[in-house]
């Protein structure tokens, strides 16, 4: 049923202050419904939260699809992106001067030497060899995320497609949040287990929060820390969860250590930019508790059943590195923005001599729209373990694969 060209795979291109991102995904399957409107929805969605920068109100991200795509359905062949960036035009910061694909630079052009602690500057430049940091700037930036979710978003459209639903909320920003899992699990399991909607009915509560928070007065203390940190030229970092519900037993893999979905998950995580940890349940609680507190216990399966249930999920829904039925629970842990309103000691790079950094616009915070981009890439991970089990070169193919598989064989 498988090979590994059944399997899905993205590459982005452009810079954030470049006329457009692009993006290419290939290997997903044929005769998988397909809209722009599919795409466009997650990606309005990483525009949320409180704590935003201007960018904001520049930035109308729509996703142009080019190729892979005739009359609302996937052809199997890649599928090609295009958003552009708004900043370009409208910045009036003389961004298509400064990012010219062809020509020399302008004369009386500034160019950046002075790198900002915790961000990709001052790395960027030694491994490239870049003069003028601008480039490693516009290239790590955030703002690549916006084509990450777009290509991710086809792999999300694919497991809807067969009753897996991904959602997220943030738990914590900076000093205002809640602690343990336990604090918060009843409200989210509610949600969760509410109808036939799965992880989007987690998703969709949280978008009507400032902070993608499903805890009202949760949700005002963080507005008020975001304000308060504002006046104090900082910025915050926090952590989120991400929940994915509807997976079958056996995704993943024990017997080779890639083929492990715990450590695909968390890389899934930390390739995020600003992301610096990442736990699968409660991992890192875990550790601290007794094996008595921490192993799920195993029930009976009911008839039809595919999975055997757990009491409970610290394990966040694999064993071994494969899922057991229940839901996928992973955690992101995102440092402050290193661009910070109040100035850090630096060093510019062009006299060897310290000078304090200089401020560009930036976020307060964006741990909420972290999370959404969170749920793209963990998507895209679990539609990989899910066609590396049941994968096909039509939605057709995979359906009779998984209907071959029995849903609840030992």
């Amino acid at each position: 049923m498988f090979n590994d060209h059944s399997m899905l795979r993205y590459l982005t291109a452009g810079e954030s202050h470049g006329e457009a991102i692009i993006g290419v995904l290939e290997g997903a399957p044929a005769q998988l419904p397909l809209t722009s409107d599919d795409i466009n929805e997650h990606l309005a969605r990483r525009w949320l939260g409180y704590g935003r920068g201007g960018r904001s109100k520049i930035e109308n991200d729509k996703v142009h699809i080019y190729s892979g795509v005739r009359f609302g359905e996937t052809l199997g062949s890649p599928i090609s992106f295009r958003i552009d960036n708004g900043a370009y035009e409208k910045d009036k910061a003389g961004w298509p001067e400064k990012m010219a694909i062809e020509g020399d630079p302008p004369e009386d052009m500034e160019t950046v030497t002075m790198p900002r602690p915790g961000h990709a500057d001052l790395a960027g430049k030694q491994k490239y060899e870049h003069d003028d940091m601008r480039p490693v700037i516009d290239r790590s930036s955030a703002r690549e995320t916006a084509m990450r979710v777009a290509c991710c978003s086809v792999a999300r459209r694919l497991l809807n497609e067969f009753g897996i639903e991904v959602g997220s909320h943030v738990v914590r920003i900076g000093d205002v949040g809640f602690d343990a899992p336990e604090e918060w699990a009843d409200r989210r399991n509610a949600l969760i287990e509410k109808g036939s909607d799965g992880a989007s009915a987690l998703y969709e509560t949280a978008d009507q929060s400032a902070t993608r928070m499903i805890d009202d007065e949760m949700t005002e203390r963080c507005v008020e820390h975001i304000d308060q940190t504002k006046k104090d030229r900082d910025s915050l970092g926090g952590v989120y969860e991400v929940v994915v519900t509807g997976v079958p037993p056996g995704l993943g893999s024990y017997v080779h250590w890639d083929r492990r979905l715990d450590g695909q998950l968390v890389q899934a995580i930390c390739s995020i930019q600003a992301q610096k940890a990442a736990e699968v349940g409660d991992g890192f609680r875990n550790a601290h508790r007794p094996g008595s507190q921490v192993h799920d216990p195993i029930e009976p399966r009911e008839d039809g059943a595919q999975a055997y249930p757990r009491r409970t999920n610290h394990a966040g829904g694999t064993e071994g590195g494969t899922t057991t039925g229940m839901p996928l629970v992973v955690r992101g842990y995102m440092k402050p923005i290193p661009t910070l309103i109040k100035p850090l000691d630096s060093v510019d790079t062009a006299t060897g001599e310290p000078e304090p950094t200089r401020y560009e616009r930036s976020d307060i915070t964006s741990v909420p729209a972290a999370s959404t981009v969170a749920e793209a890439t963990v998507a895209y991970t679990v539609a990989n373990a899910f066609l590396r089990k049941y994968g096909g070169d039509s939605v057709p193919a995979i359906r009779r694969h998984i209907e071959a598989d029995g849903h609840g064989s030992e």
